[in-house]
């Protein structure tokens, strides 16, 4: 696989686009607060974001819940434990983002 992680300015980009907080987009990457958010936004130097965290956040705004809960069924098949209730209402209802 080759992967480019998005940079400080494509993130800062991406929240003005959805009109997020980093608590929001925090919450929508899984990761703990928006004080880890900002490791990957700014500093001297930033982190990198891994491909896998990339993937959950898009996945997250744009597949169906269905889809998404398919999804969380395999993990927990192969022994994970995943619960993502009380989720942000920006995330995809019937499809569509609810931004």
């Amino acid at each position: 696989m080759q992967y480019t992680p998005p940079t400080t300015k494509d993130l800062a980009d991406l929240k003005k686009e959805l009109g997020m907080t980093g608590k929001q987009l925090a919450e929508l990457f899984g990761i703990a607060g928006d004080h880890q958010w900002r490791k990957y936004t700014g500093g001297n130097a930033p982190r990198p974001m891994a491909p896998q965290m990339l993937f959950f956040a898009m996945a997250r705004l744009e597949l169906d819940g269905e889809t998404i809960e398919r999804v969380l069924q395999r993990m927990r098949r192969v022994g994970a434990t995943i619960d993502l209730t009380g989720e942000p209402d920006f995330l995809v209802q019937g499809g569509e983002p609810q931004l």
